[in-house]
């Protein structure tokens, strides 16, 4: 027979109301009852039914999840698999919550997350863009018992319970790998399209392409970052202006978004110029047809649905006080070429 909580309580010398406190890690019980309760729980072996413990309790998990607005594709589908696993999660007693904040926008951000009610909120999910204001709203959440995991891009801090996104250092140094090898052993420089150097995912992927490329392809010098701010408009006049500017580009690494105006500059090139090589990220509809028609060589994807969903277990893990399954949760990088996209 499986031990319960009253055989806890007998075993640990305590009333089931102390048990419960412990349980739940709710505040009044000296240290010397806690580690009492908790020796006779290992002891024991019980194992906590959470699921029941919630349904007794009526509980619902409440989540936030604050995205960037705008036209970036990759956040947009990021954006529908939140709400597709709000609509499931309603089953499951979770009530997710989208919010949109400018893109790049630390002021938005943290006025958003200032802006949260948290009488009834368990977590929030963030993709998270630093700043001296947003880390202030993060620790606020924090001490009133908040759980918060960052999306796609991190942030370090204490407030902080877990990150969810592929590692990007990783995805900068996979970028260059194949950079160098579609580059052929051609001497030039390698153009650079960002988002904005102000967000963690993208310098992160910067610095793991440029320690690559400086260790192994001499050859090869890599451009100042062009900030596009994940507008395609903005991010193909940066590019255009690049390439008229000079004739030595032999490769390019976009890593964020406003891919449409990067592929957009690099078809309005004369076709008797050499080819640049071209590595990308997330595999949009451009991004495929570009991998299609040859403009890009490769993309650099992680998979939005997987994100959400991980974040969501994670919040609930957190609340419930139960150890996160890293092998489950861990975001890998995957790499589309023409004759592999799905």
């Amino acid at each position: 027979m499986r031990p319960t909580v009253h055989d806890v309580a007998e075993a640990a010398g305590v009333s089931l109301a102390t048990v419960d406190r412990v349980l739940n890690r709710r505040a009044g019980v000296r240290s010397e009852t806690i580690e009492r309760v908790e020796t006779a729980i290992a002891r024991l072996g019980y194992v906590r039914d959470v699921a029941a413990a919630n349904l007794a309790k009526s509980r619902v998990y409440r989540f936030a999840f604050i995205v960037p607005e705008g036209p970036n594709s990759f956040m947009r589908g990021l954006e529908r698999e939140i709400e597709l696993s709000g609509l499931r999660s309603r089953l499951e007693r979770t009530d997710i919550r989208i919010i949109k904040v400018p893109p790049f926008d630390g002021a938005a951000l943290a006025a958003a997350l200032n802006g949260l009610e948290t009488a009834d909120l368990s977590g929030v999910a963030l993709v998270a863009a630093g700043s001296p204001a947003v880390i202030a709203a993060l620790e606020r959440l924090h001490r009133r018992g908040v759980e918060i995991v960052t999306l796609v891009s991190d942030i370090e801090v204490v407030s902080r319970s877990h990150y969810v996104g592929i590692d990007n250092v990783a995805a900068g140094r996979t970028a260059a790998g194949l950079l160098g090898r579609f580059v052929g052993g051609r001497a030039g420089t390698i153009a650079l399209v960002v988002g904005s150097m102000a967000v963690r995912d993208h310098v992160e992927r910067c610095d793991g392409f440029r320690a690559v490329i400086a260790a192994e392809y001499p050859g090869l010098d890599v451009l100042p970052p062009l900030e596009g701010r994940d507008d395609a408009r903005t991010a193909g006049r940066l590019l255009r202006d690049t390439l008229a500017a000079r004739d030595d580009i032999v490769g390019l690494y976009s890593v964020g978004a406003g891919n449409r105006g990067v592929i957009e500059a690099l078809r309005d090139r004369s076709a008797s110029l050499p080819h640049i090589a071209v590595v990308a990220h997330e595999l949009t509809d451009h991004a495929r047809q570009a991998l299609a028609d040859g403009t890009f060589d490769a993309v650099i994807n992680q998979d939005a649905g997987h994100e959400v969903r991980s974040a969501i277990r994670v919040l609930k893990a957190k609340v419930d006080g139960l150890p996160v399954i890293d092998a489950q949760e861990t975001i890998r990088i995957e790499i589309y070429l023409r004759d592999n996209v799905p």
